[in-house]
């Protein structure tokens, strides 16, 4: 065997091959010196040789080489008296000493103490001598060298007696045993070839500290002397920086290393020193260097000054051993000294290292530093080498085990033991941990035990060993373990309290008075303390103690944390810090604890639980105590995030517990965790890990990216069951590896994915990796991506491959696959029957499997032509060859492949080399090939020649769809008829064949696949379209042509067209961007006339051309055509539409332009926007409106409107006698609805912000004089102001015309206002002027010329000062035949009021009063009556609203006085006459013929109360009675329902809001009594139950005359409704009823519905906000045949769902008067929404649906559009809230045009997009009468949002 350090360098021949450069330049100075000075030691003989040599270095060369060969005595003293005589470089010295074996001192002093030889020195030399150095220099020189080859003798000697064999001889014959003292055994060191230490400081401290990424370097295996060998530049400082786990034998390795030192093993250091940081910790003074290397380690005898000289001039012959840097105990981050260190300087500890690390102090020393992983200290960003001992693997761990034993005869079975145990044996590639398990396994065996059963963890070894110590000692008369205990128990606990001092302390070291005797003499008895000189001065030395390891300190640390009686569970989890230690930034708290978390864990095991309670000498339970804490506190440490070092720490401890319960629960919460970067794992980290893994419940996933995994390891990983998902990602990961996890795959029975990727696995790796995994038959995935596998055996795995049913997918990507390989690969993925796909890119390839079930066994005979017949495909596959340089020569092969499959689904070759050739090929193959989907052949080089076959290849093979190439984008694709993404489709909802061609193709059962063609982008000119048609024109089934962005131009589109007649079934013919001119829209408009299958024509000559054309569809059969261009009969009823935009129109552009439009049949939509048209080619465009009989709507938008241009828009009217709508908005878009016939119908005129002031209005009104019949004039947002304004009222004032007159938004004033009341008040044909000035600007006017008995004026927001009202109010009293009045927010005091009231009167007939303003909410009701007597004429109505500010009057005229003696005489009978008094006689003759009184939110004083009881209650005319919100300050409302017993004419009674409760109700009751007349009841907003209610409902059996009941929002539940049920049996002339917001349950409901069926008159039923479900809406639906006068239906949030809606929409259809139905807010579902739909069009007069929140999806929206469209009186629809995307957008957009009266379209809080809102907006434009669509919370992008507003303001964005 080897010496585990190997002295290479002692070699003389490769010394003096170093030396050899440098001496012989230095020696070429002196040849002559050097040839006398040779014959010393040379014979005379030899020298004769040199003779003939005339060049001086080669006569040096082979002087030095005789000196060589002489011998190395002859050598040694030449080289010796070279240093002592000459001047010589320092590093050349530090050589010649090297070869002159320095390392054996005796040579070097006999070499040095006998001179004589050199007594004889020739003068010349001297003389040269001198001129380099003084006397006194050589002679100190001479001394220090002297004092320093002393002072190395007396080193050697001490580290001997410290280290060396001498003291390992006597350490063997000691009797006691030794713990940790074993023979040496050479230890596993990898090195790291490119440390970088500086960065990872930055790291997170729990990855492994000191080390260096795995992935960054490649690991070496090294000796020692290789590490102390290495290379660094002359005068550079060596820092070697090796880290170790605990117990992997570092502090030993450096002993070892000292001692090989002293034995002349390392020749090139002649000093070395050690120290261990444990005893540095005891410095506490500052030191300086010298200090440092002679006082702590080893004083000189003499001279110090002059060897700590020598020591500086050597030194790079200087090695300084640092060991175990964990153990410093003060801060080691310190920078180094920024100024050049003082040399007597006294410095830290932490300050020298880092000098010396950092070369400030010994620069060119080497450095050798040890520790346990951790984060490395600044001072270490210079290591040179970086390196980790890994221990023992197992031939070094039977090396040792075989060295223990040697002695016994049991060896081979404690190895065999050892090899046959897992987990032992990963336990004993810790070198500590061996030696402990060879101690227990010695002890057992020793006993002769035929079963040896050795402990389970690491912790049950330390005790199994400490028991082991105890019995040693004892011999022969040593009890049992109990006994044993009990007796050293004092010692024991006292050394755990050391141990625990110790580390809380940070002392490693202890004096003799830090140890009590007994302890000190037990420990040291039994081998567990080790005792050392300790020297921290000068002075005399003393004993230092320390654990024999430092794990053995926290191992009887945490033994008295669990022994101790002052220790309660509440401190030991305090202690347990393991999590504080993660979350610690700093260490120096937890630095000493590597292991103590661990022996705790260990130490809360059951097998641990008897050994804790004799020593503790406590019951069970109370150690079980302090266990459960322990075992507690991991578990809650699981549930915190964990990276992959602390995850192993966490598995470590639970390990150690040996509790499953724990590792299961603990497994759970780690399921997601298991995920490890850039750090190794040992052999006994994985068996942590398999232990936790196994335990749980779960399938995990293992993932290891860039970890150093010991294929020791992967043997423990076998046993991993629970593991689902594998993951190894590794440079390391060779063809070994992958066998050694082969191994164990059988073993993980869970495995469904196994990925190794970023390794360096080989073709034959792989092969073996799958022939293990086949065996898995549980695998679904593999992944060797970014591998080595060039050339992998394709055919035998694949055949592996076949046998995996399970299998989805196979990743080899990124392993540089040949292209032999991949089509090798592609032949035998067709013919695996359960492979499916095979992905290629470039170097990615993947290949995917059906998975389960299996499929028909793999077979090469499918590809047999006569096999292919008989075998039906159940599978679909896909071939992807992307960018693998396939050329023209492949396609053969390629062709064969695609052959042998008969199921293929889509091909891509694309981005290849293919070119013409090799695609043709393929093409030629087409026919004998199956594909159901596509064929992608672009980025392959195609020419215009290749595109023709392309296109031939419709006619060759039958199943070919689509073609779609581009030339420039490099696109070309086939698709073909199965894929149903792209099979033809009828375009925009229509049928493709009527019935009769339907049933024409059923005869012939030969129906025609419509063919797509798509050459866009591809540059074609006019000669290519010469070949490129005579292709088409074989291709007789184009359904749609695309020849988009080419050069074809005007020549080309000419060509394209002569080709029409061949392409019958084409309904869509694209020419985009094809740099057309003028003169092709002209021809393509003409084509309107000449081909009149053409259905729409959409041409754009803006910066992106249009050219796109759409034909209706076509009868197929050939005895229907005539010259084979008959048009389709359904189009002449559908008509045709001219799009033309970005097109500049001049005047005689547009004339020829319209002179070709007049000649197309059937056009009826023009859009010629953005076309930049003058006023003379608008003026010309109108002119032909006429001669377009079928046209509904021309649109002029994105072209700039002058104020004349909008007047002869307008002037259309008189033009062409169709025009209904003439809407011309914002100067720039405008548009002419035309109506089907020439029937008299009013037209509408819209011209809103079209710049319209004064001049204009004269023209103006001309126009609409001659017209004299419209519906309606807006002229809103115009610039007419008080004189345009004026001006108008003058023309119109003498111009007879009816209409609706809008001059909103036109900057009208106050004075503006008065004189258009003025005209107002003297016009005969103004009936209604509503007038609001901010801030909405609200200017309206009717206009008639016919009498209308009405005359109205709204005045709101007008800001009228004093002058105004006064002008007003004299305006106003010569106003005679004003039927309304109402004034809202002018400023109209209580004065101004009076003073109105007084103004206002009438000749005959009623005035209905209104005024609002702040006041009338201030004022008292007996206030506003007293303003209300100062009115005109008889009051009829008073409505005072205090929440509206409302007070209103309706006074009839004539005025009439009443008599009223009777009821003066009433009032004042036994009282005086008081001023009282006369107030109520003033309202008796005011109010005699009061109707109507309604008071709402008003607060009412006794008085009050009593005039509205005593006075107005029993008015003879009160019909109507309403008090609502209100209240009575002292009575309450007692008293009104007293009072309300005198109302015996009373109609209409109205308490709603009014709080009134069950108790009220009998009251009430008998004032109902005395109301025979009672029509409506209103009680809504009450607090009436159910006895209430059944009060009532008693009462209304009576009430004949009711039509109204309404007990909405009251707590009426099944008791009160089915008593209410039962009265309206009786209530035949019902009308209305609203039940709504009560809280009955169905069984109620079903009553209410069956009591409803006999109300023959019921008009509006409202029971919303119900809980009725579907039990109750079914039975509605039974009942509705029987209420056949409904109109209104109200089921909101009633809790219907899809079962009682459906059949409530079957039975809705019975209602035909039904006008308005909500059912909101219900879970109608898909099948219910579809029966409304297809009954909608027998609701003939429904106008409002509210289907709010009802789930409608863009699926159902189809049906409710085809609904909507046969519903003619339809005005608003609600559909807020659903689930609508742009799909049901579209489909309600289409059916708006045929919606003639709708007004609102409420789409609010759905999912329309922009596509969907643009749809919205295209078709809005043809739809006059909308108001609004809301699309407020749609996902509509902001801008394109704010675009289609500022187009139409009907599409509404904001929440409204």
């Amino acid at each position: 065997m080897q010496p585990p350090l190997q002295n290479d360098d002692l070699d003389l021949e490769a010394a003096v091959a170093r030396a050899r450069p440098q001496l012989v330049e230095f020696l070429s100075h002196c040849p002559s010196w050097l040839l006398t000075t040779s014959r010393c030691f040379l014979p005379e003989l030899a020298l004769s040789s040199l003779g003939g040599i005339t060049d001086t270095r080669e006569k040096i060369s082979v002087l030095l080489d005789l000196l060589e060969k002489a011998g190395p005595a002859t050598w040694k003293q030449f080289a010796q008296y070279l240093c002592m005589e000459c001047d010589l470089p320092l590093d050349l010295e530090v050589l010649l000493m090297s070869s002159a074996g320095e390392g054996n001192f005796s040579q070097r002093e006999a070499a040095c103490t006998d001179m004589s030889a050199w007594s004889s020195v020739p003068t010349g030399f001297d003389r040269r001598r001198r001129r380099h150095s003084s006397g006194s220099d050589r002679d100190a020189k001479q001394q220090r060298l002297d004092s320093s080859a002393k002072y190395r003798h007396l080193l050697i000697s001490s580290i001997r007696q410290r280290y060396g064999s001498r003291k390992e001889a006597e350490a063997q014959e000691q009797t006691q045993p030794l713990a940790f003292n074993q023979a040496f055994v050479n230890l596993v060191i990898r090195q790291s070839k490119a440390p970088r230490l500086k960065e990872r400081t930055d790291k997170p401290r729990e990855d492994v500290a000191g080390a260096p990424e795995p992935e960054e370097c490649v690991d070496t295996a090294v000796k020692v002397s290789d590490l102390l060998g290495s290379v660094v530049p002359s005068g550079t400082t060596r820092v070697i920086f090796l880290f170790g786990k605990p117990g992997t034998g570092k502090t030993v390795l450096m002993h070892r290393i000292c001692q090989k030192w002293a034995e002349g093993v390392l020749p090139q250091f002649l000093f070395t020193f050690l120290f261990e940081f444990r005893q540095l910790n005891l410095l506490k003074r500052k030191l300086t260097l010298k200090e440092l290397l002679f006082d702590v380690f080893l004083q000189p005898e003499d001279s110090p000054d002059a060897v700590f000289q020598h020591l500086l001039e050597n030194a790079q012959q200087t090695l300084i051993i640092f060991d175990g840097l964990d153990e410093f105990a003060a801060n080691m981050d310190v920078s180094s000294s920024k100024r050049g260190p003082a040399l007597a300087s006294p410095m830290s500890i932490s300050q020298l290292f880092a000098d010396l690390c950092h070369g400030k102090l010994l620069p060119g020393c080497t450095v050798l530093v040890t520790s346990r992983p951790k984060r490395p200290p600044d001072s270490l960003y210079t290591v040179s080498v970086l390196a980790e001992i890994w221990g023992f693997d197992q031939e070094r761990v039977e090396e040792y085990v075989s060295h223990y034993f040697q002695q016994h005869s049991f060896k081979e079975q404690a190895i065999a033991h050892l090899k046959n145990n897992t987990k032992l044996l990963s336990m004993c590639l810790i070198p500590a941990l061996c030696n402990v398990v060879c101690i227990c396994l010695e002890y057992l065996l020793l006993k002769h035990q035929m079963s040896v059963e050795l402990p389970q963890t690491m912790t049950q070894f330390y005790i199994k060993m400490f028991l082991i110590f105890l019995n040693k000692q004892q011999g022969e008369c040593a009890g049992d373990e109990e006994t044993q205990l009990n007796c050293n128990k004092k010692a024991i606990l006292g050394l755990c309290d050391l141990a625990l001092k110790g580390l809380e302390e940070k002392k490693l070291v202890f004096y003799v008075g830090d140890i009590p005797e007994h302890v000190k003499e037990f420990a040291s008895l039994h081998g567990l303390l080790t005792v050392f000189e300790v020297k921290t001065s000068g002075t005399y030395p003393e004993a230092g103690y320390a654990f024999v390891h430092l794990s053995l300190q926290e191992f009887f640390a945490a033994l008295c944390l669990m022994v101790s009686r002052s220790v309660d569970k509440n401190y030991l989890k305090k202690k347990f810090f393991l999590k504080l230690k993660w979350t610690l930034k700093n260490e120096t708290k937890t630095e000493f604890m590597e292991s103590f978390h661990i022996f705790l864990s260990g130490l809360s095991s059951k097998e641990c639980r008897t050994f804790l309670m004799l020593l503790a000498e406590q019951d069970e339970a109370w150690v079980q105590d302090k266990q459960d804490a322990i075992l507690q506190s991991l578990k809650r440490m699981a549930a915190t995030h964990l990276t992959g070092p602390k995850v192993l720490e966490l598995c470590h401890c639970t390990f150690e517990t040996q509790n499953l319960e724990v590792a299961q629960h603990i497994g759970s919460l780690l399921n997601f965790k298991y995920e490890f970067r850039n750090f190794r794992l040992t052999p006994l980290d994985m068996s942590a890990l398999v232990f936790v893994i196994n335990s749980g419940q779960d399938l995990t996933c293992l993932d290891f990216a860039g970890c150093l995994v010991d294929i020791d390891c992967l043997e423990v990983l076998a046993g991993c069951k629970n593991v689902e998902h594998l993951s190894f990602r590794s440079r390391r990961c060779g063809d070994d590896f992958a066998a050694a996890l082969s191994k164990g795959l059988q073993g993980m029975g869970s495995l469904k994915k196994l990925e190794l990727t970023g390794s360096s696995i080989t073709a034959e790796g792989m092969t073996n990796l799958v022939q293990a995994s086949s065996q898995c038959l549980q695998l679904e995935e593999i992944n060797l991506q970014d591998n080595r596998i060039r050339d992998p055996e394709v055919k035998r795995v694949m055949d592996l491959f076949s046998r995996m049913e399970n299998l989805k997918k196979i990743d080899l990507s990124n392993n540089h696959l040949s292209l032999s390989a991949v089509l090798a690969l592609a032949e035998e993925v067709v013919a695996c029957q359960n492979a499916t796909e095979l992905c290629v890119r470039r170097d990615t390839v993947i290949i995917y499997f059906s998975g389960p079930p299996g499929k028909v066994p793999r077979s090469l005979d499918l590809r047999s032509e006569e096999n292919k017949e008989h075998v039906i495909p159940t599978r679909q596959v896909k071939l992807c060859l992307q960018d693998r340089s396939l050329s023209p020569q492949h396609a053969t092969g390629i062709a064969a492949i695609l052959q042998s499959c008969p199921c293929l689904s889509e091909v891509d070759l694309s981005d290849n080399k293919l070119g013409d050739e090799g695609c043709c090929c393929l093409l030629e193959s087409l026919p004998r090939i199956s594909i159901s989907k596509q064929l992608d052949l672009s980025q392959n080089s195609l020419s215009v020649a290749g595109i023709c076959s392309l296109l031939k290849s419709l006619n060759t093979c039958q199943k070919v769809m689509e073609v779609q190439v581009s030339l420039r984008r490099k696109i070309a694709v086939l698709r073909f008829t199965e894929d149903r993404e792209f099979s033809s489709l009828p375009l925009r909802g229509e049928t493709l064949f009527s019935a009769d061609d339907q049933k024409y193709q059923e005869e012939n059962q030969t129906p025609t696949i419509p063919h797509k063609i798509r050459l866009t982008d591809s540059n074609f000119k006019g000669s290519d379209l010469e070949n490129l048609c005579a292709a088409l024109k074989e291709c007789g089934h184009i359904s749609e042509l695309d020849l988009s962005n080419n050069c074809l131009g005007d020549e080309g589109l000419l060509q394209l067209f002569q080709c029409l007649p061949n392409m019958k079934m084409l309904s869509s013919l694209k020419f985009n961007d094809n740099q057309i001119s003028l003169n092709s829209v002209f021809f393509l408009a003409q084509s309107l006339s000449t081909l009149e299958h053409i259905k729409t024509m959409s041409l754009s000559l803006g910066h992106t051309q249009v050219v796109h054309v759409t034909f209706w569809e076509r009868v197929s059969s050939a005895s229907r055509w005539r010259s084979g261009f008959l048009a389709h009969p359904k189009h002449k009823a559908k008509g045709r539409h001219f799009r033309l935009r970005d097109c500049r129109l001049g005047p005689e552009d547009m004339t020829r332009l319209c002179q070709m439009l007049v000649q197309c049949p059937q056009l009826t939509e023009i859009d010629l926007s953005g076309n930049s048209l003058s006023d003379q080619s608008i003026e010309t465009l109108l002119s032909f409106l006429p001669s377009l009989p079928h046209l509904t709507l021309l649109s002029i938008r994105q072209n700039t409107l002058s104020p004349r241009c909008a007047v002869l828009l307008l002037n259309s009217i008189n033009l062409c006698e169709r025009i209904r709508m003439v809407d011309v908005r914002s100067s720039e878009k405008a548009f002419l609805h035309l109506g089907a016939s020439m029937q008299s119908q009013k037209a509408s005129c819209r011209l809103t912000d079209c710049a319209i002031g004064e001049g204009q209005v004269e023209e103006l009104c001309r126009v609409l004089e001659q017209h004299g019949w419209l519906a309606e004039v807006d002229l809103s947002r115009n610039q007419l102001g008080d004189e345009g304004l004026r001006c108008l009222l003058d023309h119109l004032h003498r111009v007879p015309i009816s209409c609706s007159l809008n001059l909103s938004h036109n900057r009208i004033s106050q004075d503006g206002v008065l004189h258009l009341i003025n005209a107002f008040v003297t016009s005969g044909n103004t009936t209604e002027v509503q007038v609001s000035l901010c801030p909405k600007a609200t200017l309206l006017l009717k206009l008639t010329s016919r009498n209308d008995p009405r005359k109205i004026l709204r005045l709101a927001e007008c800001n009228f000062q004093p002058e105004h009202l006064e002008k007003l109010f004299l305006l106003l009293e010569n106003c005679t035949g004003l039927t309304e009045y109402t004034s809202s927010n002018n400023n109209v005091t209580v004065q101004a009021a009076e003073r109105l009231l007084h103004s206002l009167r009438k000749d005959r007939g009623s005035l209905k009063i209104s005024i609002e303003e702040p006041w009338v909410c201030k004022e008292r009701v007996k206030d506003l009556l007293k303003l209300a007597l100062r009115a005109r004429g008889n009051i009829t109505e008073i409505t005072v609203c205090k929440d509206k500010t409302l007070f209103q009057l309706d006074v009839r005229f004539p005025h009439c006085l009443e008599k009223v003696e009777s009821v003066a005489s009433r009032l004042s009978q036994g009282k005086p006459e008081t001023k009282q008094t006369s107030f109520y006689q003033r309202v008796w003759e005011k109010c005699a013929q009061l109707q109507e009184l309604r008071w709402s939110h008003v607060k009412l004083h006794e008085d009050e109360a009593e005039m509205l009881v005593r006075i107005l209650l029993p008015l003879p005319e009160l019909k109507r009675f309403g008090l609502t919100s209100s209240s009575i300050v002292t009575s309450g409302t007692d008293d009104l329902i007293m009072g309300l017993q005198n109302c015996q004419a009373i109609e209409e009674l109205n308490l709603g809001y009014m709080e009134l409760s069950s108790a009220a109700i009998p009251k009430l009751v008998l004032g109902l009594c005395e109301m025979p007349s009672l029509k409506r009841l209103i009680l809504n907003h009450n607090s009436i139950g159910n006895d209430g209610c059944s009060r009532l409902a008693e009462a209304l059996r009576n009430m004949h005359y009711m039509e109204e009941i309404n007990l909405s929002h009251n707590e009426i539940g099944d008791p009160g409704l089915i008593n209410l049920a039962a009265a309206l049996l009786e209530m035949q002339n019902l009308k209305k009823i609203n039940l709504s917001g009560n809280c009955p349950s169905p069984a109620g409901g079903e009553k209410l519905m069956e009591a409803l069926a006999h109300c023959k008159h019921i008009e509006e039923l409202l029971l919303s906000r119900n809980g009725f479900g579907d039990r109750t809406a079914v039975a509605l639906a039974l009942s509705l045949p029987h209420m056949t006068k409904l109109k209104i239906l109200h089921l909101q949030n009633s809790k219907i769902r899809q079962a009682g809606g459906l059949e409530l929409a079957r039975a809705l259809v019975v209602c035909e008067l039904l006008e308005e139905i909500s059912l909101s807010e219900n879970d109608l579902g898909e099948q219910s929404i579809h029966a409304l739909s297809k009954g909608l069009p027998c609701l003939g007069h429904l106008r409002k649906i509210d289907l709010k929140c009802c789930g409608i999806t863009d699926e159902a929206s189809k049906s409710l559009s085809q609904g909507f469209r046969q519903c003619p009186s339809v005005e608003e629809i609600i559909l807020s809230w659903n689930a609508l995307g742009d799909g049901g957008a579209r489909e309600l957009a289409s059916a708006l045009p045929e919606m003639e009266k709708l007004k609102v379209l409420d789409l609010e809080k759905n999912r329309i997009g922009g596509c969907g809102a643009t749809k919205l907006a295209e078709e809005l434009a043809k739809c006059p009468e909308i108001q609004s669509i809301r699309l407020w919370d749609n996902p509509v992008p902001k801008g394109l949002a704010e675009s289609l507003t500022s187009q139409d303001p009907r599409l509404c964005f904001s929440f409204s």
